[in-house]
């Protein structure tokens, strides 16, 4: 064999894992065929949250208005998208550079699977004996008429300019996240929602709460909506061409402008209809297909080992296996029933690297906090309070710390958490709502997995002011009370 274990793709659910089989003495080949990295690296995670960052900011001193704020904060767009643009650029060489310092081989070009020991890249083939794949998820697309004309998130998280009014079809976390973008942006978006509950995963009073923000900042949301068509209003020959052309037209770089470009203000104001079966239409400037993503295995040749999948992924065992043996699939191309985040992938490729070894049993998971990175922000950990409420195995305690202490929190007064405990006073879950809410939720799941009691929790000393002091404080009322 050419090689001890082949990772189709480049993402963390590949690399993390390989370079600890690496140090073990086996022989790793990583086939990548777009950027080092993958998705969260180039065009997801690591992206959004930079061009997040500015927005956050902009909402928190928004808290002061009428206490403090003596002028607005206005992001500079085009600024930080080319700071965006350098900033992620450099890390595809970087992770090259990581390879490298792992001792990890790599081919570029789109990895096939020609049988359960030969992968095929371009036109040479590798043997191994085993195959793990890692090729991740990509942006639902749906089949209808004007779909050419519908822009995924990697497009929203690259555009030169910002949609004066944008039409979002879904309201997961893409959905919602760039809404809130938009939303302090002060500019418009119509969201298009086909169930009835946005962000169904999270606590749904404090989606609500999002919600509400956002419909006073010219955000407006259509329930039970499903898109029928979009519309290109403007008769000309390439419409994206059109567009395109606008965009060249205003780039402030001299050198990227094209002098030619000739600009049609209806077709980017006006642009598109999106047509909904109930009637419902809506006229904007750019469509955002934010409808979820679907597992990444068109072409890699599943079929000639008999594999199959579905828009979950590949179906595996608790060791990560396929139905094919020496086959396995980490992150989330693999459909283990588990939150597809950046950081699971992390964990099976982790785990995987245990399993290939012969030194793991089957695969756990701690407790995985989830975060929606609205503008507040939204966070859910463990045991769900729609579960808790549900039972009688579980008492819900809500913790309003940003109303008792506002000051202490950046005048964030809504800030508020639902802790859920069982019938031992032990936290299996919570819920929070506040502008830091992925680091209060970081601070319950250690709670949880190291299963820290309340008492435990009440005879420590914690750094204050911090929104984690904040909230603890006010959980050992829980303690006290009892």
């Amino acid at each position: 064999m050419d090689y001890d274990v082949i990772y189709i793709g480049s993402g963390n659910a590949a690399w993390q894992g390989g370079r600890f089989l690496r140090k073990a003495g086996l022989k790793v080949l990583i086939v990548e065929e777009n950027l080092y990295g993958g998705t969260c690296a180039n065009r997801g995670c690591n992206t959004k949250a930079l061009l997040d960052a500015p927005y956050e900011i902009k909402a928190l001193a928004d808290n002061f208005e009428g206490v403090g704020k003596g002028s607005e904060f206005e992001v500079d767009w085009n600024a930080l998208m080319e700071f965006k643009r350098k900033r992620i650029a450099n890390m595809a060489p970087f992770l090259d550079g990581k390879f490298r310092e792992y001792d990890l081989d790599v081919a570029h070009g789109k990895g096939v699977i020609i049988d359960e020991h030969t992968v095929e890249v371009g036109s040479e083939r590798f043997t191994t004996d085993k195959i793990v794949i890692c090729t991740g998820l990509k942006p639902v697309i749906p089949d209808i008429p004007g779909k050419e004309y519908l822009h995924d998130s990697t497009d929203f998280l690259d555009i030169d300019h910002l949609p004066k009014h944008a039409i979002i079809i879904g309201a997961g976390f893409v959905g919602m996240e760039f809404a809130s973008i938009l939303a302090e942006a002060g500019l418009e978006a119509d969201v298009i929602i086909r169930g009835d509950m946005a962000l169904k995963y999270f606590h749904q009073p404090y989606v609500q709460k999002v919600i509400e923000i956002l419909k006073e900042k010219n955000i407006r949301f259509h329930f039970n909506q499903t898109v029928k068509q979009v519309i290109n209003n403007v008769e000309i020959d390439n419409p994206l061409e059109k567009i395109n052309n606008f965009e060249n037209a205003m780039n402030t770089d001299s050198e990227l402008r094209d002098p030619d470009a000739k600009v049609d203000n209806r077709a980017y104001e006006n642009g598109f209809t999106v047509e909904c079966e109930s009637g419902l239409s809506l006229t904007g400037d750019y469509v955002v297909a934010a409808m979820g993503r679907e597992a990444n295995v068109e072409g890699i040749g599943l079929e000639n080992v008999g594999l199959t999948s579905t828009r979950s992924g590949i179906k595996v065992n608790g060791h990560l296996q396929t139905d094919v043996p020496n086959i396995y699939a980490s992150g989330d191309v693999a459909d283990t029933g588990i939150a597809k985040l950046v950081t699971v992938a992390i964990h099976h490729s982790k785990y995987l690297a245990k399993e290939l070894l012969g030194e793991a049993d089957e695969i756990t998971y701690p407790v995985v906090p989830a975060v929606a990175y609205t503008i507040p922000r939204i966070a859910t950990v463990g045991v769900p309070a729609y579960v808790a409420e549900k039972s009688d195995e579980y008492d819900v305690h809500q913790i309003r710390y940003g109303n008792s202490y506002s000051l202490e929190l950046k005048n964030d007064t809504t800030a508020e958490a639902k802790v859920i405990v069982d019938k031992d006073l032990q936290i299996v879950g919570a819920e929070i709502y506040a502008a830091d809410a992925e680091n209060v939720a970081n601070m319950f799941a250690f709670i949880i997995n190291k299963k820290i009691t309340l008492e435990e929790l009440d005879y420590m000393i914690y750094a204050f002011p911090s929104s984690s002091s904040v909230c603890l404080y006010k959980l050992h009322n829980i303690h006290y009370d009892l």
